[in-house]
């Protein structure tokens, strides 16, 4: 066997067999929710001239308390202005998200890409420590809503188009489309990382470059991103959000040109949120008065860090992607794909708050020429 086809089989196989000694130590996320987040090329590249690419994405991301984490966190009571702390624990968030994905290729170099969410969310907590439910200890009460989250606009440039490389510089802005009033089944208006929305404009840079390591059969890829949103109306701001990944994909055989084979590690670093509100804790059994009213520790109104948001998470995704009109000769599957990719927590740090679990994501890639390049 020549090195030439030798050497995707071999990367593309070491790449996957990592996934099988994965091992899953503490925690991630915030009280909210986060999702699975992968490279798909068909989102990151600049379409050529008159290409529209329809992606149809479904990401399915369960967050459960890890272990040796007791999932006891602060309440960002935003109707009150008031972070109060040891409030809650923390029991499982559920987030599945459907995003409808447009890139269109102004030029051959110029593109721009819209994305809407449509997002299915349930949480559970046990809320009112120390102040509710049998001698402090909480009562559990779900929540769960859906709807269209934040709209993106993204604006893409190809800058450096070469046969067999490209650098695609990205500049997106947010939208706050998401719903951010919905309230949990005893009638509280739920925090903002668990809505809908962010409920306020985000900003986010990027850039994906690939570059053929041998031609037609297998390549190499990065991505990075950065996003900034801005204080929202009810006094909450996200932290800042950053993303890197890593990975390659290539055709393992050659008698099967519609398959490929991608494997990649993500990483995702958040920043800890903000809120504006006073400080409180809940009553300890230590405290006289208990259970009972919250302790106010400071009462003025002020930006204060939520100590339990914030997250470190590093991850593998292995994946495929099925090319159907090279798989299936007809018009209904002409420039039209289909991929699955499951992402594997290697390391999470969460302080204490819910762990992105095993997620998946299943999607579909549709092109059409709407205008001659």
């Amino acid at each position: 066997m020549g090195l030439k086809r030798f050497f995707p089989r071999c990367l593309l196989c070491i790449l996957f067999a990592s996934s099988s000694g994965v091992t899953v130590p503490s925690a991630q996320a915030s009280c909210g929710a986060v999702t699975c987040f992968v490279v798909v090329g068909s989102q990151q590249q600049v379409p050529q001239k008159g290409l529209l690419t329809f992606n149809t994405i479904y990401n399915y991301t369960p967050m459960r308390t890890a272990e040796g984490t007791d999932g006891i966190i602060p309440a960002a009571d935003q109707e009150g202005r008031r972070l109060i702390l040891e409030h809650h624990r923390e029991v499982r968030t559920i987030t599945q998200t459907v995003n409808f994905d447009l890139n269109y290729g102004i030029t051959e170099r110029l593109g721009v890409q819209v994305t809407i969410p449509y997002l299915w969310r349930t949480h559970k907590h046990i809320d009112g420590l120390g102040e509710d439910g049998v001698n402090g200890a909480g009562e559990l009460v779900p929540f769960r809503d859906n709807g269209i989250g934040d709209m993106t606009i993204t604006a893409k440039y190809n800058v450096l188009p070469t046969l067999r490389s490209m650098i695609v510089a990205g500049f997106g802005v947010q939208v706050p489309t998401g719903s951010t009033s919905a309230r949990d089944d005893g009638g509280a208006l739920m925090e903002s990382p668990s809505q809908l929305g962010r409920g306020q404009v985000g900003l986010i840079g990027s850039i994906y470059q690939t570059y053929e390591l041998i031609p037609h059969r297998l390549n190499q890829f990065f991505y990075g991103s950065y996003r900034h949103t801005f204080r929202n109306n009810d006094g909450y701001q996200f932290g800042d959000e950053y993303n890197l990944s890593l990975g390659a994909n290539g055709f393992p055989f050659e008698s099967t040109p519609w398959l490929v084979l991608t494997g990649q590690f993500s990483w995702r670093y958040l920043v800890h949120d903000n809120i504006s509100a006073s400080l409180e804790r809940s009553r300890f059994p230590s405290d006289g008065g208990f259970p009972g009213e919250t302790i106010i520790l400071d009462p003025l109104i002020a930006d204060r860090r939520s100590p339990n948001t914030g997250s470190t998470y590093f991850a593998f995704s292995p994946g495929f992607q099925v090319s159907l009109d090279g798989f299936i000769d007809s018009p209904l599957t002409k420039m039209t794909s289909v991929y699955f990719y499951s992402q594997i927590p290697i390391a999470r740090d969460s302080n204490n708050n819910l762990a992105q679990g095993i997620s998946y994501i299943f999607g579909i890639t549709r092109s059409f020429q709407i205008l001659n390049p």
